[in-house]
């Protein structure tokens, strides 16, 4: 049994995933940024900026100490998001044991690389396991406790299992599963999805539209997703249709909320500067559909997202083309 962790990103994720070792019995260190204020964020023992209202277990320690929190650690969490976590493992690399399990909650693509986070991770960690972890958890109901799962994957044998263990509680089920390639990217892609569903909403174009959307997404996301080499099977499971579905309805949802405010009008760079969190779902398009275009892989929704977030394409004008395409049959997720 692990009996010290380190949770590295103080963001809702982290402090979750840090709340759920430590109701398993374990010491954590949720480790921050130099520059960020711990004491103000965690004055009366509640991560105040991005989770306010939790009572956090007395099992979680935020510091800043990066040598202690991680030469200690038995099994560490990767909580950063996909644009910072390069520069965050170039410093922090060094301190980490060899062999010391590694799980990444992350969910994006990195731009300009398009790589994913779990590879970021291994360009600096090569020796140690890692496991990444996907599925339908919005952090403020996971905060309150209520039933949720989640995915996760490993190519390191025992490793997925050992994150069960320490992650399972009787509200929070977790499943094992053998694709990383698919559990990381379905995690990434539906936030792109997730983006185009609140545009819909923000338009005010109706459930129809909206369950479309997220039906065709599913089948442009598992494209693309196998052309990486994923299996599609994973697409239409917790960490695919599950994570997309929640997202891309959820009032709560980062992606889906910008989405909303861009489908109202909002400009888009406006909806970033205001958020207090990344939304993680606006870089990953461009990446994504860098990688679309490598790969010959039709993605008319992500084209659609990106033309209203760094074309300035009106939303209307990009919801009516998506209609206005050729008529064509049908295809399944994997087709």
């Amino acid at each position: 049994m692990v009996e010290r962790a380190t949770v590295v990103g103080i963001g809702a994720m982290g402090t979750v995933m840090a709340q759920i070792l430590a109701g398993n019995g374990v010491q954590v260190a949720l480790l921050a940024r130099p520059e960020e204020p711990i004491r103000e964020i965690f004055a009366g023992h509640e991560n105040r900026r991005y989770l306010p209202g939790v009572h956090l277990s007395p099992r979680i320690t935020p510091t800043h100490d990066a040598d202690r929190a991680l030469g200690s650690a038995g099994l560490i969490i990767s909580a950063i998001p996909c644009q910072y976590l390069r520069h965050v493992w170039a410093q922090l690399a060094a301190r980490v044991p060899p062999d010391v399990p590694i799980g990444s909650v992350t969910k994006g693509i990195e731009v300009g690389t398009r790589a994913r986070p779990s590879a970021i991770i291994r360009a600096f960690l090569p020796h140690n396991p890692i496991a990444v972890l996907s599925g339908p958890n919005i952090a403020p109901e996971l905060a309150r406790c209520l039933p949720a799962t989640v995915v996760v994957a490993s190519e390191t044998p025992g490793i997925a299992e050992l994150f069960q263990t320490v992650l399972s509680t009787s509200w929070f089920r977790v499943y094992t599963c053998p694709d990383v390639t698919g559990v990381e990217l379905a995690g990434a892609l539906k936030n792109i999805i997730a983006l185009a569903a609140g545009v819909l909403d923000g338009l005010r174009a109706g459930d129809n539209a909206k369950a479309a959307l997220i039906t065709r997404g599913l089948v442009e996301i598992t494209r693309l997703g196998v052309a990486l080499g994923a299996r599609a099977e994973t697409f239409v499971g917790l960490a695919g249709v599950g994570d997309l579905f929640v997202t891309s309805v959820s009032p709560v949802g980062r992606n889906r909320t910008a989405g909303e405010k861009i489908g109202r009008g909002a400009d888009p760079d406006a909806v970033v500067r205001e958020s207090p969190s990344v939304i993680e779902g606006i870089p990953t398009t461009r990446a994504v559909l860098e990688l679309a275009r490598e790969l010959n892989v039709e993605m008319p929704i992500t084209q659609a997202v990106h033309d209203v977030l760094f074309a300035r394409k009106s939303p209307l004008v990009a919801i009516t083309e998506l209609m206005s395409r050729p008529p064509k049959a049908e295809t399944s997720p994997s087709g």
